[in-house]
């Protein structure tokens, strides 16, 4: 059916039709339920191209993808694709390689100014990112998966990392725990600097010293949570426990662990974030795995409702949503072994 013979049966414009199914606020919310739902009645269905004609919109959100993290970036965007079902808004991915600040920068340049996306989510952002600024300045609608502390006013979506690891820090300590490792992910990044902030200031609670050599900093991935945790458990005194930044690392953690010939949950605790993958799941594991819990699946759904409103009008400065973090104890945490106990003197 075509546009004119859809209007025809309504007894409206073709122009009346047609900026009701665009969301023009000329339009009476009346008229435009009508016409929504006459569509779905007679299986009307706008030709996309003309909408984006009419609109000046492209149906597109951009996101940029980095090289590491794929497991995390497959959810989200599998998340994102949940929610735009229907909705006739395709998502454009842009590679770019890790760490190259200045050809991520022309990536979302060229979005912008090829017309090709409507809004963009930006992912990893930093405390004082130069990514914000330029979208800012470029007048594009633009969500940012994280937090960052520069002035200029956006929309964001986070999880309580500080908390979250501030929570998994004190169940160790609670345990006996002292000498308490943490796999971090990149030096830098806001979530970092609030994981780094949560690990602190639960050994500050507790009166127990930050140690420099227990905290490193990588991309999330088995290979580095192996080679961190086997240079950690080297050391004299070895940690007791370890807190790492993802699944994928506490994976690592758990090969790393055997490869010393101890066991996890007895000789050595272990407690991870969980973005809830469905091909790996911390019940699974052996032993199950303690974690904090939060889907990256739900945040990438969420950020495409977010990016949704800001398109429909809704202003940057109302969206900040911060999701706080489950804590799930299972197996692979216990008491710190009696040899390596240490009297706690925070009275």
């Amino acid at each position: 059916m075509k546009l004119k013979e859809f209007a025809r049966q309504l007894g409206l414009s073709p122009t009346t039709v047609s900026r009701a199914l665009s969301g023009y606020p000329e339009v009476s919310e009346k008229t435009r339920q009508r016409v929504a739902e006459e569509a779905v009645r007679l299986g009307y269905r706008p030709n996309i191209n003309a909408v984006r004609l009419v609109t000046g919109r492209a149906g597109a959100i951009g996101v940029v993808m980095g090289r590491k993290g794929e497991f995390q970036f497959s959810e989200f965007m599998s998340g994102m694709a949940e929610r735009l079902d229907g909705e006739d808004i395709d998502i454009l991915v842009s590679p770019v390689a890790e760490q190259e600040t200045r050809d991520e920068i022309q990536i979302y340049s060229r979005l912008v100014t090829s017309g090709r996306v409507d809004a963009i989510i930006v992912h990893s952002p930093k405390p004082d990112d130069e990514r914000i600024g330029l979208l800012h300045k470029l007048g594009v609608p633009f969500l940012v998966h994280g937090r960052s502390e520069t002035d200029v006013p956006h929309a964001w979506l986070d999880i309580d990392n500080e908390g979250a690891i501030r929570r998994a820090t004190s169940h160790l300590l609670d345990l006996g725990h002292r000498q308490i490792a943490m796999i971090n992910g990149g030096a830098g990044f806001t979530f970092s600097l609030h994981r780094d902030k949560g690990y602190r200031d639960a050994l500050e609670q507790r009166g127990i010293a930050f140690d420099p050599r227990l905290v490193v900093h990588g991309h999330f991935t088995d290979e580095l949570g192996f080679r961190f945790a086997r240079s950690l458990l080297e050391q004299s005194p070895r940690p007791t426990a370890f807190v790492a930044g993802s699944m994928m690392t506490a994976l690592g953690v758990y090969r790393a662990v055997r490869s010393r010939g101890l066991v996890v949950g007895r000789d050595i605790s272990v407690i991870a974030h969980d973005d809830v993958f469905p091909y790996l799941t911390a019940d699974n594991m052996v032993p199950s795995l303690s974690a904090t819990r939060s889907s990256i699946r739900a945040a990438g759904a969420r950020a495409a409702d977010l990016v949704l409103q800001l398109l429909g009008g809704r202003p940057a400065s109302e969206i900040h949503e911060l999701w706080p973090v489950e804590l799930i104890l299972r197996e692979s945490t216990g008491p710190v072994p009696h040899s390596n106990a240490i009297p706690d003197r925070t009275g």
